[in-house]
């Protein structure tokens, strides 16, 4: 069975406060296409304008460091086919971690359930983050990647740090947020892929985040 986990991507949608929504537009229309190829033959070529911070998408270590792999470095050991493991979250906002977890070399998703408001203005309030000490740790363990269904790995407030950020994407830990659909995954047991394009120079992309469960 495969489970998708990522938001879709529509234009005008907010992702994250402050970031432009995307744009969808048309290179070469079908009706267009049809004095180029033979006839009952056409084509659509589509363009699109968008933040790379758009609906789901990974953060890799360049969106933090200036020396970090960006995406067509970061490799796909760490992005795909990756034993996944949920850890579903309680009522705090910062989300503390079982550390008698065997997290080495897995996606580590956090499960909070705030999904449920994305698209409204109650996305941005008061969302559920990963604890700045619960981030240390996983790094000292050597996850493949970490990945939450809020707005931010991070608490967002104003001019505020962002350790989570910081601590894992310094480890060289790829990060990827605005999950959907954990709810529907076991435990553990499964297999998670969230793999951008190789674009070279950008720390950040939209990916399609699902998983396969036996």
């Amino acid at each position: 069975m495969i489970v998708e986990l990522s938001h879709r991507i529509v234009e005008g949608m907010t992702t994250y406060p402050g970031i432009p929504a995307p744009k969808l537009g048309v290179h070469l229309s079908r009706e267009d296409s049809r004095s180029l190829y033979a006839p009952g033959t056409e084509f659509h070529i589509g363009v699109i304008t968008l933040a790379a911070n758009t609906g789901t998408y990974v953060d890799t270590p360049y969106h933090r460091y200036a020396g970090g792999d960006d995406l067509a470095r970061v490799p796909l050991t760490k992005l795909a086919d990756l034993p996944g493991l949920v850890i579903r979250a309680g009522r705090q906002r910062a989300v503390p971690l079982d550390r008698a977890l065997d997290v080495r070399g897995r996606a580590v998703l956090i499960h909070t359930g705030w999904d449920r408001h994305f698209g409204t203005g109650a996305y941005a309030q008061g969302h559920p983050y990963l604890a700045p000490e619960s981030a240390a740790w996983l790094a000292e363990q050597g996850p493949a990647l970490v990945g939450i269904d809020s707005l931010n790995i991070d608490d967002t407030p104003p001019h505020g740090e962002r350790p989570a950020h910081s601590i894992l994407l310094r480890a060289g830990i790829p990060v990827v947020e605005h999950l959907t659909g954990l709810g529907a995954l076991p435990d553990e047991g499964f297999r998670f892929h969230a793999a951008p394009p190789m674009v070279a120079g950008l720390g950040t992309f939209p990916v399609r985040a699902y998983a396969v469960v036996p």
